[in-house]
């Protein structure tokens, strides 16, 4: 089968785009309207997703779709299109000796593409980031979520369709690998592709991937608990970090805990135990919680439990004696998306903030705010955690390029 024309439609579009401000943003308010007035709809082909996933699957969680989290995002949508679009931003502007006037403004990347898994909730957010900001959007959603990304494709171009607009301004590919491959391949169609999903699946993209790619990493997050730190912070911020949405990239995956501290982790990890939190201990920590933690729930942690993104309620523990171990552990096991410190030594903060390596680096607050919306961006596309064009929450912004517009009388370069 041939994806070409999905491409060809998708250039056609942008080439044509020309929407006003005024009509993008009754757009996004009508889309956010629909989801709410179609949520039974959505919730219906919502099910047939997760019919044929385990409950046990960590994507179990991501996949699903309720109310209220269909209210959320209806919510996140018109925060997009509250905000100020970027386009046309001034960066910079000059005059030369020459008089040539030098002006530097946003402009759209063109056709974004993005390949997902088992979520949803990234066919809305493409849709009203790209939309927002002039770009085109081709969605390749992941077969597990089929049903559902479907369904809220053929909602959004029902509105696009009432306002007269191209349905190509938004594409969702079927779902077979080998659209997969096409959209890795669409040189002169597509200028950007987006990974969002596994280590695995951006792994695959980044080595397949003939078009540029802006990673949206996993997320291996570290919390430090100081020898300075506050243990009521701390026990509030662990619990949050961990436990609010385990699904997510956010999500609290290692506690390094100062040894002069060690005393503090039954506390720490009684709110965890509550909610069945497994945990993988090093040595020294496995030796304090052992008979106070259920034993069900505890182990000793092995090599492999450090460095990984468990997306469940599991958790390991790592006991250093200074804040340059704990500096070390992550540096060798980050995946560079959020960290966090909890202290109140404004020595060893500093010291954290200017030295660890990650997209999004925290004091005293949970991890779990690495989001475009908490961030006030309205939505993300990803979290991205490479160094080039974007890092962090990818928003508006984000999803723009600049271009440089020059305009003389005359003038002619001699030299």
């Amino acid at each position: 089968m041939s994806y070409k024309h999905y491409f060809e439609n998708a250039l056609i579009a942008g080439r044509n785009a020309a929407l006003s401000p005024a009509v993008i943003n009754k757009v996004l308010f009508d889309v956010a309207k629909a989801a709410v007035e179609q949520t039974d709809y959505l919730l219906q082909e919502n099910k047939k997703d997760l019919e044929r996933m385990d409950r046990a699957d960590p994507k179990y969680d991501r996949l699903t779709l309720t109310a209220d989290r269909i209210k959320a995002i209806a919510a996140d949508i018109e925060n997009v299109a509250e905000l100020d679009s970027p386009l046309g931003k001034v960066l910079t502007e000059k005059t030369l000796p020459n008089g040539l006037y030098l002006k530097k403004v946003r402009v759209p990347l063109g056709v974004v593409g993005v390949i997902y898994e088992a979520r949803p909730n990234v066919t809305f957010d493409v849709f009203a980031l790209c939309f927002k900001t002039g770009n085109i959007s081709i969605l390749k959603g992941g077969s597990d979520a089929d049903f559902s990304n479907r369904a809220i494709m053929k909602m959004i171009h029902g509105v696009l369709s009432a306002h007269g607009i191209d349905t190509n301004f938004a594409t969702l590919l079927p779902v077979e690998r080998e659209a997969t491959e096409a959209l890795l391949n669409a040189v002169g169609y597509v200028d950007v592709l987006i990974p969002r999903g596994s280590q695995s699946l951006i792994n695959y993209v980044r080595e397949n991937s003939k078009v540029p790619v802006i990673e949206t990493g996993a997320g291996i997050v570290h919390t430090y608990f100081d020898e300075t730190g506050d243990l009521e912070k701390a026990i509030a911020i662990i619990d949050n970090a961990k436990t609010r949405r385990v699904s997510v990239c956010n999500a609290l995956d290692c506690l390094i805990i100062n040894s002069k501290r060690i005393g503090d982790l039954v506390h720490i990890t009684e709110p965890l135990a509550q909610k069945h939190v497994h945990v993988f201990a090093d040595k020294k920590a496995y030796e304090v919680l052992d008979g106070l933690y259920p034993s069900d729930l505890l182990e000793e942690a092995k090599p492999e439990h450090f460095g990984t993104e468990f997306l469940s309620m599991k958790m390991s523990v790592k006991t250093v004696d200074n804040l340059e171990e704990a500096l070390q552990h992550i540096a060798i096991n980050s995946s560079k998306h959020s960290e966090a410190i909890i202290s109140e030594d404004e020595l060893n903060i500093e010291n954290f903030l200017n030295r660890v390596d990650a997209a999004a680096v925290y004091v005293n607050t949970s991890t779990a705010f690495t989001d475009g919306a908490q961030f006030g961006l309205g939505a993300e596309i990803g979290i991205s955690t490479q160094k080039l064009h974007a890092r962090g929450p990818m928003g508006l912004e984000e999803l723009t390029s600049y271009k440089w517009i020059v305009k003389g009388n005359g003038q002619v370069r001699n030299a």
